[in-house]
């Protein structure tokens, strides 16, 4: 007779990121699980307490988590870092190198673990297996899908780092539940909630899919009437702006709004509210926020965020740039 295998907890890792392709259904957030042995089925129950268990989730797909052999340093957003090194143990499979058209079209995409718990999604190009399950990873894609805000200064050594290819699986959250607390449970699907092979941990979903993306080169330009008018390049959240055919990318979050604090170190001085991508940042209030007008080859520190209509600001970008 065949002896039953003991089945040991999964790994599980939670991952509310932005929309990663156009089959990514916000707001879902994301959810890999790993075990040795595989079960074959994985079930995610779900509770807003511990008890009371519901159906959530099915996965029969086996995820590929492994750690940081080494830090990762910070590294470049929207272009190649040819310079940081990704080094990475992994249980099981095999990672092989990429052209950059494979690349481009989403191959060898990682979600690595900050210090703080956010995740940072690059892709790499480049894989050496350098020792038994351990492969080193270069020619770096970093901050993609918006989450340049992520990148580690460094991601430490032993963070986890999630492969994002099928088997990293939807978590059918809806909108409405944004926010709100959840326990999930997640084990072999044909033992009991109770089994000691099930994982329990706590959730509460962010909506990052639906938050709008930080916007790029903040510029300020003097007017002669003594105004000066702040500027920034909208970007879009939706998958289908990375094309390159388009004249414009798609507006998902209207009526289009915006958030403009000036910085006066960590203090807000004021904040500007603009409805497209430019604001007045007039002479009367230069004079009430710092004493007297600003000119140009000053410095002006300014956070400009896109508003989403359900969640408020989105990820802010944040300079010191000097008037023009």
């Amino acid at each position: 007779m065949a002896r039953s295998v003991p089945l040991g907890a999964p790994q599980v890792a939670i991952l509310d990121l932005p929309q990663l392709t156009s089959a990514h259904m916000p707001p879902r957030p994301l959810i890999a699980v790993d075990a040795d042995p595989w079960p074959g089925t994985v079930a995610v129950l779900r509770s807003p307490e511990t008890s009371g268990w519901a159906s959530f989730a099915t996965i029969t797909r086996r995820a590929r988590i492994g750690t940081l052999a080494a830090d990762l340093p910070a590294g470049p957003a929207w272009r190649w870092d040819r310079g940081a090194v990704l080094e990475i143990d992994f249980p099981w499979g095999q990672l092989e190198s990429v052209t950059d058209l494979q690349l481009f079209a989403g191959a060898n995409a990682f979600a690595v673990e900050s210090a703080t718990g956010t995740w940072e999604v690059l892709q790499a190009r480049d894989v050496t297996l350098v020792a038994p399950g351990r492969y080193r990873l270069t020619t770096l894609l970093r901050g993609q899908r918006g989450t340049e805000y992520a990148i580690g200064n460094p991601a430490p050594a032993g963070a986890r780092v999630v492969m994002l290819d099928t088997a990293v699986t939807e978590l059918p959250f809806t909108a409405g539940e944004i926010g709100l607390p959840w326990n999930l449970a997640v084990g072999p699907a044909t033992r009991p909630v109770s089994d000691p092979s099930y994982t329990t941990l706590s959730l509460t979903p962010s909506g990052a899919s639906l938050l709008p993306f930080a916007p790029v080169h903040l510029g300020a330009k003097a007017e002669p009437s003594g105004d000066i008018t702040l500027s920034w390049t909208r970007r879009s959240r939706d998958p289908a702006a990375d094309s390159w055919e388009a004249t414009e990318v798609p507006f998902l979050d209207q009526p289009e709004a915006w958030e403009i604090d000036l910085l006066d170190g960590a203090t807000v001085k004021r904040t500007l509210a603009a409805g497209s991508t430019s604001v007045t940042y007039s002479t009367a209030d230069q004079v009430a926020d710092w004493g007297a007008a600003l000119v140009p080859g000053a410095a002006l520190t300014i956070r400009v965020a896109q508003l989403s209509p359900s969640l408020g600001r989105g990820i802010p970008a944040e300079a010191t740039i000097t008037i023009a």
